[in-house]
């Protein structure tokens, strides 16, 4: 008798219904179109989903596959459905939005608090979800279904990981509607255009289908992994043991170091970190005393160190503080309490170059903050180089290859309605921008084709302006970058490009105002689209 209740639990157990991560609780479903709900169960299992007051029938095929779509859907909610004996909860109906592209569409709202921190922190709104797509490649098949992840509603607890185009452009929406916005971001930073591309898509781009193919062997591409990862460890290990402010006696990041010996350079400067002719990779420090005032004596303080070429380790009077490995992202760094004190302090920089020329980047806040008060950071250092190093070894980005990010992050999401596509991509192909017409259109007849909308609308961020004025060959690429962009928008049917190019920032390719650009491709939409 056991066994026999044994067996009936694990048969009821497994003919359960399964549903994707997007079919889930907070969801928004896309209104005045067919909404398809979908999932797995036992082989010939009934199905049966029940949504405002109506019931839904079908039956998993003999792979467990079921789907039933839903007819055209009003804007409203929240509301409850049921699939079986799962009972989803907080279901909205309005605009889905597939937001997707590389870094500056996936720039989170954090990084943009300098700017718009007031605002932010003042606004929620239930009536707004986001859904962030696990960053994955696949290069064997699209892909059904995605890595866990699920809906979030607009709040103080949730939105420092929406994307910051996405959130203000969603903002503007509702505001100008009324109608509930559901965002898709499906974003990976530094991408190319064709990752984003199936292989059908790619057909007529033989370059790209073999370099897809040559990672198709697993074997292969862990070997490389493998590789890469045992070439960086000794890369490190080396620069480790190498670099005499690690291992002296009084290291020199301690606050009673004597650095009087040292260099003085200016920070701006391309002075220190090369000998000369080419940069000197490797580890670099930099050392200054600042004064504080007796009021921030052991108070919490915070450390804005601008954005560093390439890696930092940052101290304070000889205290860790914190740490960045790449060269983007602010240097925000928390003093602790007890840390800074009155009279003469120690900020100590530990730079590590990949290979390029070490730098702070100009323009950038270089301070210490305490409460409503402020030190600036001197531009004169005291520098020394620890562990010079050759570069850095090289990485294979495979999530850069041409169509493994369709199969992973686009081609799950085929089931679910959308209203349109906001695309902010282009950086990492302006190398190639000859090319760039022709394969963003390939995507998007690509992406219309999973989708099943032969008209889906899609929504063009311009290329930021950027680089410095003085380096004329990089401003001119990126400006034809921008015509390619404009040419592409003009040769596919609703299509329509954002102006964007005003609001970049010479010294930052991830410019900070998303609130004004958002506001444009809410324009862009509105204007363009029948609400």
């Amino acid at each position: 008798m056991a066994v026999l209740l044994y067996l009936c639990a694990t048969s009821w157990a497994d003919a359960k219904v399964k549903l994707p991560a997007l079919i889930s609780d907070g969801m928004v479903l896309q209104r005045e179109q067919s909404v398809k709900v979908w999932g797995t169960a036992d082989a010939g299992e009934s199905i049966t989903v029940k949504f405002q007051k109506k019931s839904y029938h079908a039956t998993a095929d003999a792979n467990g596959r079921w789907s039933i779509t839903l007819p055209p859907l009003k804007a409203g909610g929240p509301f409850p459905m049921q699939v079986n004996d799962i009972k989803l909860n907080d279901i909205l109906v309005g605009d889905v939005w597939l937001c997707s592209g590389q870094s500056n569409m996936e720039l989170p709202v954090r990084r943009v608090m300098d700017m718009f921190s007031q605002e932010i922190l003042s606004y929620n709104n239930e009536k707004i979800r986001h859904i962030l797509i696990p960053q994955e490649y696949n290069f064997h098949a699209p892909q059904e279904e995605l890595s866990e992840t699920g809906w979030k509603t607009l709040t103080q607890e949730n939105v420092m990981d929406f994307s910051a185009l996405a959130y203000f452009f969603a903002k503007e929406m509702y505001e100008k509607t009324g109608i509930p916005v559901g965002l898709i971001n499906s974003s990976w930073g530094g991408t190319p255009v064709e990752a984003w591309i199936s292989e059908e898509g790619l057909k007529e781009f033989p370059l790209y289908i073999n370099s897809k193919r040559l990672y198709e062997d697993d074997a292969y591409c862990s070997h490389i992994k493998k590789l890469e990862g045992e070439n960086f460890y000794r890369w490190n290990l080396s620069l480790y043991r190498g670099d005499a402010g690690l291992h002296e006696s009084i290291p020199w990041y301690a606050a009673n170091y004597d650095d009087n010996s040292w260099q003085t350079v200016n920070m701006f400067s391309q002075s220190w970190g090369n000998n000369g002719l080419n940069p000197i990779g490797g580890s670099h420090w930099l050392r200054q005393d600042i004064e504080i005032p007796q009021s921030w004596n052991g108070k919490e303080a915070t450390l804005r160190l601008g954005c560093i070429v390439d890696a930092d380790s940052v101290y304070v009077n000889g205290v860790f503080v914190g740490t960045t490995g790449y060269q983007y992202p602010p240097r925000i760094y928390r003093i602790p309490a007890g840390v800074l004190k009155s009279g003469k302090n120690n900020v100590t920089v530990r730079i590590v170059s990949n290979g390029g020329q070490p730098s702070f980047v100009q323009e950038k806040p270089y301070k210490i903050i305490c409460g409503n008060e402020e030190v600036n950071l001197k531009q004169e250092w005291k520098y020394r180089l620890g562990a010079p190093m050759p570069p850095a070894p090289e990485m294979m980005f495979f999530w850069y290859k041409p169509v493994c990010l369709y199969n992973a992050m686009i081609a799950p999401l085929q089931n679910y309605s959308i209203r349109g596509v906001l695309w902010y991509q282009g950086e990492s192909n302006v190398s190639r921008r000859n090319e760039y017409v022709a394969l963003l259109s390939a995507m998007i007849a690509d992406w219309r084709r999973t989708f099943s909308q032969s008209e889906l609308p899609f929504h063009i961020v311009e290329l930021a302006d950027f680089l410095s004025k003085d380096d004329l060959d990089g401003r001119r690429a990126w400006a034809e970058m921008r015509q390619e962009q404009a040419k592409a928008a003009a040769v596919n049917s609703n299509t329509y490009l954002i102006r964007n190019s005003d609001l970049g920032e010479w010294n930052d390719i991830h410019p900070l105002d998303k609130k004004t650009l958002g506001k444009r491709a809410a324009e862009s939409v509105l204007s363009n689209t029948k609400q």
